[in-house]
């Protein structure tokens, strides 16, 4: 039994630990090969170049863009974002499973050109939690920040684009049900593949055994 990957696109709000659950999944489920973005931000204290992102510059990216080798890319805080397609196509069609841990104007056009995908948006319990995340996390300027709530009220609005919403006010919960989503979609019918002559071997087989 063969089957196509399966495209897992995880999302949702600045600060809401997204990049937290996606560690926490890929430890916990197999064959689940994580997407590495390309941006044109600087690297933050601890990311490695290949590993986190693929650090470029403008001019660079900007090339990506012209040759149509991004699955999605955004200008999210005039930063430059984006997923290399050929990795996701690849991997894919070789029948293995690819997760994205990206924005939501990302998600969204990654969507419109493989709506066949699973979109999971991690959502905070309240803005007041977000704020307070952002803020003891370290990572971003003030005024960083200030961007990130203020652009909070439209992401929040588009989780109607997305297949699951998952609450993340207490993260082993969280990563259990993004866990949960990833095996019950595995199991889908659709997913499988199974041709029809399949099907009804299988029928047929069990109705053979069934001592009649």
């Amino acid at each position: 039994m063969t089957r196509k990957g399966i495209l897992f696109v995880i999302s949702g709000p600045s600060g809401v630990g997204k990049g937290t659950i996606k560690d926490a999944v890929l430890r916990k489920i197999n064959d689940v090969q994580l997407s590495i973005s390309a941006t044109t931000r600087e690297p933050r204290t601890g990311e490695v170049d290949g590993r986190d992102y693929f650090f470029i510059g403008s001019s660079a990216f900007k090339q990506l863009i012209d040759q149509d080798l991004l699955l999605e890319w955004a200008n999210v805080y005039n930063n430059l974002y984006g997923t290399p397609r050929q990795f996701v196509d690849r991997n894919i069609n070789q029948g293995r499973d690819v997760m994205l841990e990206i924005d939501i104007q990302g998600a969204l056009q990654v969507k419109e050109k493989m709506p066949e995908g699973v979109f999971i948006f991690i959502a905070p319990p309240s803005l007041e939690e977000l704020a307070c995340r952002l803020i003891t996390r370290g990572k971003d300027a003030a005024d960083s920040i200030e961007l990130r709530l203020a652009a909070c009220k439209w992401e929040m609005e588009q989780v109607k684009h997305y297949d699951y919403r998952v609450l993340n006010q207490d993260l082993d919960t969280a990563v259990d049900m993004v866990s949960s989503i990833i095996i019950a979609e595995r199991c889908k019918i659709k997913n499988l593949n199974m041709g029809c002559d399949m099907i009804d071997s299988s029928f047929n087989q069990g109705f053979n055994g069934s001592g009649q």
